[in-house]
């Protein structure tokens, strides 16, 4: 079987994580850049508007995909569609919500508004047309019903590779402290960040350090900014980097209005660290509560602070779920298990 594999330049690191498992499956696999292929208005690059289908033309026959796996929903996705070959459509965020959300922030300007709903337009062709819709977690698997009922779905969780998760130093922090590593791009997921106004001023000699970055970084920051408690790290180069932030912390905090698969929680109980989450979205799917660590109420300040408390005040405890932590996330998410059920599901449909 060959699959072709187009997304986002940003995703490659995990997409080529993806392909070099599917080859120890004997599965032939490309991965490219989907909008240097294909793309079209609404696009960044004004050039993009009058690409033509023919580097796709070539790309296919030379190639020969027996499907194409689609990490977004963009042009390529119907030039696939339009060569009548099986189209696999990763989902990995809440399409709906997520539009929503930018239709009442970023793009409320009649411009950005129209591309906005072109948007809409390529992603309902895609799934329409598809095969096999992919969400991320079962939760999302629930909304695309809500949406096409009628289509065959099959969740498939983001994979990790638990060998690049170890212990390495090279930051120093405050002790004791709360990492948090999420970006700031949906508002949605980021304003439940401004929960922790409360927590800061009722634990001050925690540190919580934020790395992350993106358009609603400001927002954060002119609330939480204020406390000294309170230090933001900006983005952290991949995966090294992050690496050493998950090493140095005590606990990590995942404090997020909606999340489907955020692939830091497993990061985080890959590094043996104690996890709190809000529990929302597909979040409740990635751990295991009370054992791994603690889900939290959404927009409970109260039960930040207690579940943080219980960490720093019972070492025995924080440690050992850590180490749950380790082996619940080698256990479900590695990409050998998520490949073969990935294989599995796409035997079905093609």
């Amino acid at each position: 079987m060959k699959i072709l594999i187009g997304g986002a330049s940003s995703k490659f690191f995990h997409l080529k994580e993806f392909g070099d498992e599917l080859v120890k499956h004997n599965i032939e696999y490309r991965l490219v850049t989907d909008s240097e292929i294909y793309d079209g208005y609404p696009s960044r690059k004004f050039s993009h508007w009058f690409q033509t289908r023919k580097k796709f033309k070539n790309l296919v026959a030379d190639f020969k995909p027996d499907a194409v796996f689609i990490d977004r929903q963009r042009h390529f996705g119907i030039a696939v569609v339009k060569e009548n070959i099986p189209l696999l459509v990763h989902l990995r965020g809440d399409f709906w919500k997520e539009m929503d959300w930018a239709s009442q922030t970023l793009y409320k300007s009649f411009p950005k508004n129209l591309a906005l709903h072109q948007w809409k337009k390529i992603a309902h062709e895609c799934f329409t047309n598809s095969s096999l819709i992919l969400p991320i977690c079962k939760h999302l698997e629930n909304r695309v019903k809500e949406y096409y009922p009628q289509k065959d779905t099959a969740v498939f969780y983001q994979g990790i590779n638990s060998a690049r998760w170890y212990q390495e130093k090279g930051l120093e922090l405050k002790h004791p402290c709360v990492g948090l590593l999420q970006g700031a791009v949906i508002w949605g997921k980021t304003k439940e960040m401004l929960t922790l106004k409360n927590v800061l001023e009722e634990l001050p000699h925690v540190t919580f350090y934020w790395a992350g970055d993106g358009p609603y970084k400001d927002e954060v920051l002119s609330v939480l900014g204020k406390y000294d408690n309170f230090k933001w790290l900006g983005s952290l180069d991949y995966p090294d980097k992050v690496r050493q932030f998950l090493t140095e912390i005590d606990i990590y905090a995942l404090i997020s209005g909606i999340d489907m698969s955020p692939l830091t929680l497993l990061e985080a109980q890959l590094m043996t660290k104690p996890v709190i989450a809000t529990n929302v979205g597909g979040i409740p799917e990635l751990m295991n509560d009370s054992h791994t660590g603690f889900l939290i109420n959404k927009g409970s300040s109260k039960d930040i602070i207690d579940k943080i408390s219980i960490f720093l005040n019972d070492q025995k405890t924080s440690m050992k779920m850590g180490q749950s932590g380790k082996k619940f996330v080698e256990e479900k998410f590695s990409w050998d298990k998520i490949t073969r059920d990935f294989i599995d599901n796409v035997k079905k449909v093609i």
